[in-house]
Parts: structure tokens; sequence; C-alpha cells
């Protein structure tokens, strides 16, 4: 208890220092009451930016204050550009802690010493964050791999953290009149529940193992195998990789590395992971992205770091999908429409008014490079449109929101004459087309067929019995009962229909496939 009042009389040191009442009250909109605390805190050196002192408190605040920050560096509706430009500017960069502590966590978690796991092991990091900690290692049958360590003491601090937090969105929601559309409790629980998904560093393998299984075949994306026999919540190990940071262009250009196509590959990357399997690596800043250089994988991307990812659902994902072909069509009045449909706009939204409006943020992007144009003043101008028709905000899409604006990041480093919208569009028409068309029919049938395998031969037993509980009944209505046969005869008529429609569709299908393979053969 007297730790966790430490702290908050901390965080108000810090607070009253940089002037942070200053942005929470002109968010309230009381002059009188701010000429009071200034007249208070007179001492005070104001005369940075506030978002300059924003982000300065929140890294004298620690590196879970630093997370949150980038956290709302993606939520444009929450808070004005200035604020998300510099909290954008936040790293996540925390010296290493002792190398003995990584050695008795690896002792206590894996059950031996370094030395007797692996044939050789770095005691010096290789890079260091808030979470977790990386030393290079070598198996003893040679593989090269990478050994992630948890901090010590991180669920502790974060606990207390995250608790101050919820104390504080608890009190927004109470005294901003703009909460219920912002939802402040709901974005800080998305926050507790990603930090603590980062905490448990066998979920994070899991994430990878399943990103990794995603793109198994595919040329543009590599992920590293885990080691399964020597993973536990606080310690994991993974093929060690090789590559040059994403970052630095002029180690690829001289490597000869196409940079306009690895531009297209990150565009095509992101979107095959939101749309085709709805899991996506929700924290690809150029930190945790690399290029290989292998002959054999040559130019294609490295994926690091998988503690954050972001999982959409099928309706999440035929939602975005519609909205983004409306956006690159230019059907505005068809984005209006998905945001009503969907209950993020009221009912009571005007379609002709809310079109406009989207039409207004959007026209003046098109056509232009990616140099030219910036999705964070697009996001800002559609979120002030938002607010100005009570849109609500939905907390489950401030990943993908995230990992967007690192995709826009990384294409203007590689590319700034990318045209993301001429790159996205086919792609886009092509998993719509699947989806709606005939492929996708056969893929649902598919996918449904051993749930209606299981169902459809029950139903004459299912109604059989019904009719018998009914005639057990003294009191029984035999009209009822006449009604009841009636059904199980016209159930029983579908459920042969539907067999032979089946039937014949499956006919058709291995029909056209020998045929293609007999015509292939010819």
């Amino acid at each position: 208890m007297m730790r966790k009042f430490l702290r908050l009389l901390k965080i108000l040191r810090v607070s009253v220092g940089y002037g942070l009442d200053e942005i929470a009250i002109s968010g309230l909109k009381k002059p009188r009451i701010t000429k009071l605390i200034d007249t208070v805190f007179f001492w005070r050196d104001l005369s940075a930016p506030r978002g300059v002192r924003l982000r300065m408190a929140l890294e004298e605040l620690g590196p879970i204050f630093v997370k949150f920050g980038q956290v709302l560096s993606t939520r444009s509706d929450l808070i004005p550009a200035d604020l998300v430009i510099e909290l954008s500017r936040l790293q996540d960069r925390v010296p290493p802690f002792d190398s003995d502590l990584a050695i008795a966590q690896i002792r206590k978690s894996l059950g031996a010493h370094p030395d007797e796991l692996f044939a050789t092991f770095e005691r010096t990091p290789v890079a260091s964050a808030s979470i977790a900690q990386v030393h290079f290692a070598t198996l003893k049958d040679g593989r090269q791999v990478a050994v992630k360590v948890l901090r010590p003491g991180m669920k502790k601090s974060i606990d207390e953290d995250v608790a101050l937090m919820h104390i504080a969105a608890e009190w927004i929601g109470n005294v901003w009149a703009d909460s219920k559309r912002l939802k402040p409790k709901e974005v800080v629980a998305e926050f507790d529940k990603y930090l603590h998904d980062e905490l448990d560093l066998m979920r994070e393998a899991a994430n990878a193992s399943q990103l990794r299984r995603n793109f198994a075949d595919s040329q543009l994306l590599l992920v590293p195998e885990m080691y399964w026999d020597y993973c536990s919540s606080s310690v994991i190990v993974m093929e060690r990789m090789h590559g040059i940071p994403v970052s630095q262009i002029d180690r690829l250009e001289a490597a000869g590395v196409d940079l306009k196509k690895l531009s297209s590959d990150g565009v095509e990357i992101f979107f095959t992971q939101v749309f085709r399997d709805g899991f996506f690596h929700a924290d690809m800043h150029p930190g945790n992205i690399l290029v290989s250089i292998e002959p054999e994988t040559f130019g294609r991307y490295i994926a690091l770091d998988f503690g954050i990812v972001g999982t959409l659902t099928d309706y999440d994902k035929d939602y975005l999908s519609q909205n983004f072909l409306a956006f690159f069509r230019r059907d505005y009045k068809r984005v209006a429409e998905a945001h009503i449909e969907s209950g993020w706009a009221p009912k009571e939204t005007r379609v002709d008014e809310l079109e406009s409006a989207v039409r207004a943020c959007c026209e003046p992007i098109f056509d232009r490079p990616l140099k030219d144009i910036s999705f964070g003043q697009i996001l800002l101008r559609l979120f002030q449109t938002s607010r100005r028709f009570n849109v609500e905000v939905q907390p489950q899409l401030v990943l993908l929101q995230k990992t967007l604006l690192n995709i826009e990041g990384l294409g203007r480093q590689l590319d700034p004459d990318l045209d993301l919208w001429k790159t996205a569009k086919p792609y886009l028409e092509n998993w719509m087309g699947e989806q709606v068309g005939v492929k996708g029919f056969m893929q649902r049938l598919k996918a449904e067929a051993p749930r209606y395998a299981h169902i459809f031969p029950q139903l004459p037993r299912l109604v059989h019995q019904a009719l018998e509980r009914h005639a057990e009944r003294p009191n029984d209505n035999t009209e009822l009962i006449k009604v009841l046969i009636s059904e199980q005869q016209r159930t029983n008529r579908l459920l042969s229909l539907v067999i032979y429609v089946v039937g014949a569709v499956a006919l058709g299908v291995a029909g056209f496939q020998l045929y293609h393979r007999f015509h292939h053969l010819l």
C-alpha cells in the first residue's frame, strides 16, 4: 500500500511539474481553474510545447507509461494532433538488467544453467526493452538461437501502474462529457490486456508459431522457429534470424535490395494478415523488422517480437474490407451506409451528410504518392468528423490503426512514391471476390459440411422424439400433432433435396477437377 501511495505521489509530482494539468483542464474547458492552478504553481517552466512536456513526463514515469503513450499515439480521436506527433516519438528503450539475473531466470524456468543448456551463451544482451531482453546463444547441435528473458519484477510493477490508470480512466469517464464515445475505461482495459499478454512469453511463442504457419508457403515473410523444449512463460528460445534492419536504407541499397518491391511487399503482407488470416503482427515498427540478404531468402521481410498481435472476427474483416474498397472506389455513400449499418454511427444519422463529410476528408488524398499524404492527418480529420456525427470508437481496432500507421512510416522510408491505394486495391478486390463468389461459397460449404453432416441425420429422430413427448401428455392437442407430422414430412423432403444438391455440387466439382487434370495431361 505504501509503495502504491509513493508511486501515486511521483505521478502527481511529475504531472504537475510538466504542466499536464493544463492539458487535462483544457479538455474540460475550465479557464478559471487553469488560472488558479497557474497561480498556485507559479514556479513551473511551461515554455516548452505541451506535446514535448507530455512526452518527457511519460519518459520520466517509466516504461509502462511510455508504452501507454505509444498506444495513445494511435488515438487521434482522443488527443489533438500536436500530442499525437510527440507521442509517436516515444521509444521503448531501457537499460539492460544484470546478466546474472537473466541467468537465474533461465535456471529457474528451464531447470539448468545456460552453460548446461547451450554450447555457447553470450552474457551481454543484444537488445533490451521494458518487458524483456535478448541474448544470443548456440544449441549443442550447432543451431544459432536467440534467448528472450523476461525482466524480473515486471508483473508487480505493471499491476500497480495499470491499477492507477484504471482509477484515472474512471475519473475521466465521470467528468468528461465525450467519454461515452471515446471509451477511456475500455482503452485502459485493452492496454491492460495487451501488457499482461506480453508478460507471458509462451503466448508470444505461440503467436510466432501461428504467424509462421500462416506464411509457411510465402515468398514475402520469414518468421523464426520456436524451440519448444526451451520455452516457458518467462524464457523463450527461437531461431536466430540474420538480416538488415529495415530502417537502414543505405545498407539495403548497398546489398542490392529492390526498395520499391520491398515497399509493395509490405503492403501485401499487411493486407494478407488482416483480411486472409484475421491475425496480424501489431508491433511492426522498424526495430522489429529485418530484411534477409541470404541468397535463398534474399529480399524477404523478417518479423521479430510477437508479444502484441491483433485478431479480427469475420464481421470485422467484412466491415473493414467494405470500407477499404469503398474508399478506393471513392464510393463515400457506401462508407456512410456501412457506418450506420454496423451501429458505429447512430441510426438517425443522415447518409448524405455523413457521405459529404467523409468525401471532404478523403478526396484530396487520391492520385497522390505516399510522400504527399499522411495517414495521421487523414485519420485525424476522420476522427474529427466522427466526433461531429457521434460515431463510437471501437477499441478492438486500435491495434489495427497503430499497425496501419507503422506501415505508412515503413512505406514512406522505403519508397516515398508508393501509391498505397493502387497497391492495395487489386488485393482487396480479389479477396472480396473470393468471399462473395463461387469460390467463397464452396469454401464456406466445405467448412460447414461436418456440422451439417452431424445435424441433418438427427432431424427425423429429434422430430419423432418431440412427437412422442407430445403424445404422452394427457391433454395433448391433436391438431398440433398433425402440424408436427406435416413438418416432419416437409423436413424429410427438404433433407432429401439438400442431400441431392450437395451431392450434385460435389460431383460437379469432382468432374471439373478430373476434366482439368485430363486436359492438363493432354
